[in-house]
C-alpha cells in the first residue's frame, strides 16, 4: 500500500498526522501537489510537484494509484476514479469513500453545481474541527492496521 496525497488542498494538520503515520509505519506517502510543499527528511517520505493547472495533480495521482494504494482527497471525481481503479479513497474529514456513497456524493455535487450556477449562494464546507481530525486519524490507523496485518 502506498499512500497518496492531494495535497494542494490537503489541511496542514491532515498532513501533520500522514507524516507521522507515514515514520511509524514506513508504508510509503506522497504528496501531489503544483506548488512544493515542505515535507520531514524520510525515505518513505516524498513530494511529487506537477505543472499548475486544472486536474493535473488529480491526473497523476489517477495515473499512479495502483490496487490497494490510498489516497487522501475530499475531491469527489478524484475519489471516484481511484475506486474505480481499486484504491482506496478517505477525505481529510475522515469519511471513507466506498463504490455506493461515491455515487450520491457525485450526484450531490453535481446538484450543488448546478444550484450555483444558476446563482444560489450554498457557502462552503465548515471548518475543519476536532471530530474531524481524530476521525482522519481513527480511519488511517485502521487502514494502516489492516494494512501491516495482510503483509
Amino acid at each position: 500500500m502506498k499512500i497518496w496525497v492531494d495535497a494542494d488542498a490537503c489541511p496542514i494538520v491532515i498532513k501533520e498526522i500522514l507524516f507521522k503515520a507515514a515514520k511509524r509505519t514506513g508504508v510509503q506517502l506522497t504528496l501531489v501537489a503544483n506548488q512544493h510543499i515542505n515535507t520531514p527528511r524520510a525515505d518513505n517520505i516524498s513530494m511529487l510537484r506537477v505543472s499548475a493547472g486544472f486536474d493535473v495533480a488529480d491526473n497523476e495521482i489517477v495515473k499512479q494509484v495502483e490496487t490497494g494504494d490510498l489516497v487522501i482527497t475530499s475531491d469527489i471525481p478524484l475519489a471516484a476514479e481511484v475506486i474505480e481503479k481499486g484504491g482506496l479513497a478517505l477525505s481529510s474529514r475522515g469519511e471513507m469513500y466506498s463504490p455506493d456513497s461515491i455515487k450520491a456524493k457525485l450526484n450531490m455535487r453535481d446538484f450543488m453545481d448546478t444550484m450555483r450556477s444558476s446563482g444560489v449562494h450554498t457557502g462552503g464546507p465548515p471548518p475543519l474541527n476536532q471530530s474531524d481530525r481524530q476521525a482522519f486519524a481513527n480511519h488511517l490507523d485502521r487502514l494502516l492496521t489492516q494494512h501491516v496485518k495482510s503483509q
